[in-house]
């Protein structure tokens, strides 16, 4: 964080100081919640949650080197306390990036928010020092802590926004109020929290309805709901997309060999190639999301192209791709899956296995109200229309759902199986996998999916070092 004393902070949050010699003291360091990430000069956030309660780690964390702790009630050691933690960590973060010289860039959307995310951000450190949202700390809170973490050599501030329901990303573009605004899509993720697709809209336009004048709105042109968008902002729009009146389009889209998207990339500027480390088709739009934000930042189009070629993945188990000595390629998705997500990459597991035997290895997603059934149904179903080698559903009702659809499909019998765990899919896995093999994992994060792919590795890995040390 930039450097601010704990009277300031005290000022800037509404909050008393307790058990502070000396007010004048800088916090210098980050600023966290975990008591395991406090460094020398930190600030520590005290919440109090289901099972843990930060204030019972405030000795601690002074110890550790904290200058002092953010509370609702005095903790024996140096603390501002408020009355609402939350709000006083959202009020820093407004005050922090006030004072920032950089440009603050949002973006948000159903599908695809974090990819898009990490690419803008390997595409924006070429220009300059980037700060941005690790993982997919979206929300609330992770938002302003992902703002905080920001310093005075930052020129460039990439926050993902997520939202449950209407409302939430007004609140967080309060807290840090973009210049450029980016809408991705509008999806089915969280369809039963928000009651359809156009209450969706109406959540994500948010974003775009806080941009100043001077600012930019990045919609994209390919999906009406958020073309729309365009009516809802007072910014300059740049549409980006595979549309003819994109103003940063994709064009000659492909697949390489193993699966990884090319396409020609066209910007107002001039026109390049490029050929992604990502696996699987639908990375195309998020690319060109951060083809239009880099565009509107004065990047060039070679450079963005070259930045784009050379991205990787940055956040785990989404199109993570991992072979195995054996030749078994382990493709985990497992982080999140909506319908959207679900049938990208199934296409992307179709695109890498040609040739090859292709397992899709799938769980429930989660929060689709009244359509979960006939969404997993529909997702079952379409893993036979790709010719998808097996399938093993994992779980309870909805996974039964799912391979239903396959069945109903195309009377599969033994290519599709329904199995209880995950615990139970390694199993099956480990007795019937063979060199060569493709398997895709993936389902919403609560089902845990990610231990069959880390099993599958650490066999593979185990395998290895007895071959080794048998030499």
């Amino acid at each position: 964080m930039i450097a601010l004393s704990l009277a300031e902070i005290a000022t800037v949050v509404g909050g008393q100081t307790y058990d502070i010699p000396d007010p004048a003291v800088s916090v210098t360091g980050s600023v966290v919640r975990d008591s395991r990430e406090v460094e020398p000069g930190s600030l520590f956030v005290a919440f109090v949650g289901e099972r843990v309660d930060g204030h019972d780690y405030a000795a601690d964390v002074v110890a550790a080197g904290a200058v002092a702790v953010l509370a609702s009630r005095p903790v024996g050691v140096p603390a501002i306390v408020v009355d609402d933690v939350q709000a006083a960590l959202g009020a820093l973060a407004r005050h922090v990036v006030e004072r920032l010289g950089a440009t603050l860039v949002a973006l948000t959307g159903s599908v695809g928010k974090t990819s898009s995310k990490d690419l803008l951000a390997q595409v924006l450190q070429r220009k300059a020092p980037t700060v941005f949202t690790p993982g997919s700390l979206n929300n609330e809170i992770g938002l302003p802590l992902t703002a905080l973490s920001a310093t005075d050599e930052t020129r460039f501030l990439v926050l993902e926004m997520g939202a449950r329901g209407i409302g939430h990303i007004k609140y967080l573009t309060g807290l840090t109020p973009p210049k450029i605004g980016l809408v991705l899509n509008v999806g089915t993720a969280h369809i039963g929290e928000f009651g359809g697709r156009e209450q969706i809209a109406v959540a994500k336009g948010e974003l775009v309805e806080s941009l100043p004048a001077d600012g930019a709105a990045i919609l994209n042109a390919d999906d009406p709901l958020v073309r729309a968008m365009a009516s809802r902002t007072k910014a300059r729009v740049l549409l980006f997309g595979e549309s003819d009146d994109a103003d940063v389009r994709a064009e000659n889209v492909r697949l390489t060999e193993n699966g990884q998207p090319a396409f020609t990339l066209h910007t107002p500027s001039g026109c390049s190639d490029v050929t992604l480390r990502l696996y699987g088709e639908h990375h195309v739009s998020n690319a060109l999301a951060a083809a239009a934000v880099a565009h509107e930042l004065g990047m060039s189009v070679d450079e963005i192209a070259l930045a784009l070629s050379e991205a990787g993945t940055l956040s785990r188990w989404r199109m993570e791709v991992t072979e195995r000595p054996d030749g078994v390629t382990i493709v985990n998705d497992a982080y999140n899956a909506n319908p959207e997500s679900m049938r990208a990459a199934l296409r992307a597991l179709v695109a890498m296995g040609k040739g090859r035997r292709t397992w899709a290895v799938l769980g429930h997603m989660a929060e689709l109200g009244d359509e979960g059934l006939a969404e997993h149904d529909a997702v079952g179903r379409l893993v036979v229309r790709l010719n998808v080698s097996k399938l093993v559903a994992v779980g309870g009702r909805e996974a039964s759902w799912l391979q239903l659809g396959a069945y109903n499909e195309g009377s599969w019998g033994e290519e599709s199986v329904h199995v209880s765990d995950a615990q139970a899919a390694i199993d099956l896995l480990r007795s019937e996998l063979r060199a060569g093999d493709v398997v895709l994992v993936k389902a919403s994060r609560s089902v845990g999916l990610e231990k069959v792919a880390t099993a599958l590795l650490d066999d593979a890995a185990v395998s290895s070092e007895g071959q080794v040390s048998g030499r």
